[in-house]
């Protein structure tokens, strides 16, 4: 019991002192952040979202035309 003891305690104390976990919670809060920007300027209807479909649309026509 003992023994088993001892390897939670170490692998809690590795988990608290790696730091790889950290950055990679700060990647997916910005990347839900950039999601959370190109949902609304897609959703709303202004120019921005206009100028973006205009854009797409060009681009896919061109790459069709490949």
């Amino acid at each position: 019991m003992l023994k088993h003891y001892i390897k939670a305690t170490e692998a809690l104390k590795n988990l608290v002192a790696d730091k790889k976990g950290v950055v990679s919670f700060e990647y997916i809060i910005v990347a839900a952040c950039i999601v959370a920007v190109v949902i609304a300027v897609f959703k709303t209807d202004t120019s921005v979202s206009s100028a973006l479909h205009a854009g797409i649309s060009k681009i896919s026509t061109a790459m069709a035309g490949l």
